[in-house]
């Protein structure tokens, strides 16, 4: 599966782990935010990991 879109919805608790991950992809200041312009297809296991390590389950991608 190609990930063609990536977000974070609310109740991010800006723990920083998206961003260890893969920080091509996540960047966390007050909430994590992705980082704009970045190559999403070039990063999908980590987007998936980031996403399945998230303590609240707010990064989400299709």
């Amino acid at each position: 599966m190609t990930i063609s879109k990536v977000w974070i919805e609310e109740d991010c608790t800006a723990c920083g782990l998206c961003e260890d991950i893969c920080p091509d992809v996540f960047k966390v200041e007050d909430i994590a935010e992705i980082v704009e312009g970045s190559d999403i297809q070039s990063y999908e296991q980590e987007i998936k990991e980031a996403a399945e390590t998230c303590p609240v389950e707010v990064i989400k991608y299709e």
